[in-house]
């Protein structure tokens, strides 16, 4: 549940402009504002901002974004000061709730803990290695097309680059695919194209130029560029995967272990298993 600005905020949108203007803003200086005794630090708008940041207005940015957070905290502190004082903390809701996020915090620090503990270079690298060993070799190819309408266009095209044109040219002046500049198709596995086209590619040889292929999309002339076995990607390419990745299987093994050395006791019953699918009529 996010927390949102008391109504009261567009009241004192000029103090927050004075406030600019009096303190040259102050918020990386320890104690920001106090409010009957009780300092806000910076360290108390860093801890605001991260649960509130996504609820504020985008044009809010730099100091004013944390003079609005200031604000906010001082009504927090004014009205978390008037809730303890009519015992409001104590009602079972309130307990309820300051346990269940006293819990969430805790859980959250402990996970981030284990999480900058376990994602080292080192546990990445050892990933990195185990999926590069287990990729089994895939072939790909690099390939320009010409695609064209009917096959007495693709026959006309086919005529130009055999008798002697440049395919490039020759595929910026015809083809209809406004995504491949001169016919440029990159690199490819078979997977990545519609069948018939990736059955003719394949065949060819380096340089070598197929006959008219027609697919969905219309008919293609082919010239094959290269062939390689397919790379597979640098770590630093895949860091952030690496990362992501090690970081997730960090917790889980955390909260498994955990869970391996509780006792847990559920007295709600469980839901019911979906309903397994009908089986297929016999054709």
């Amino acid at each position: 549940m996010r927390t949102t600005f008391f109504p009261r905020r567009q009241a004192v949108a000029g103090a927050f402009v004075a406030f600019l203007a009096s303190a040259a803003f102050a918020a990386h200086a320890g104690v920001v504002a106090k409010v009957d005794g009780i300092e806000i630090t910076d360290e108390d708008v860093q801890v605001a901002l991260e649960d509130l940041g996504p609820s504020l207005p985008p044009q809010v940015q730099g100091p004013q974004r944390d003079a609005y957070i200031i604000e906010y905290l001082i009504d927090l502190k004014l009205v978390a000061k008037k809730a303890d004082q009519d015992r409001l903390g104590a009602t079972p809701d309130a307990v309820r709730r300051l346990a269940y996020y006293k819990d969430k915090i805790l859980m959250e620090a402990l996970l981030g803990k284990a999480t900058k503990d376990g994602v080292t270079e080192a546990a990445m690298r050892k990933v990195y290695d185990e999926a590069k060993a287990g990729q089994p070799p895939e072939e790909e190819v690099s390939a320009r097309h010409i695609l064209v309408e009917s096959e007495d266009d693709a026959k006309a095209a086919l005529k130009r680059v055999k008798g002697g044109e440049d395919f490039a040219k020759v595929a910026d002046a015809v083809s209809k695919d406004p995504g491949s500049k001169g016919g440029d198709l990159g690199w490819f596995s078979k997977d990545r194209m519609v069948p018939e086209f990736a059955d003719a590619a394949f065949k060819l040889k380096k340089g070598d130029i197929s006959e008219p292929v027609k697919s969905q999309f219309g008919w293609h002339i082919i010239k094959l560029e290269d062939r390689r076995t397919k790379p597979f990607p640098d770590f630093d390419e895949v860091k952030p995967q690496l990362t992501q990745y090690v970081g997730q299987k960090v917790q889980t093994e955390l909260i498994m272990k955990l869970r391996e050395g509780a006792k847990v006791e559920r007295t709600a019953a469980p839901a019911a298993a979906p309903a397994p699918a009908a089986p297929a009529a016999p054709k």
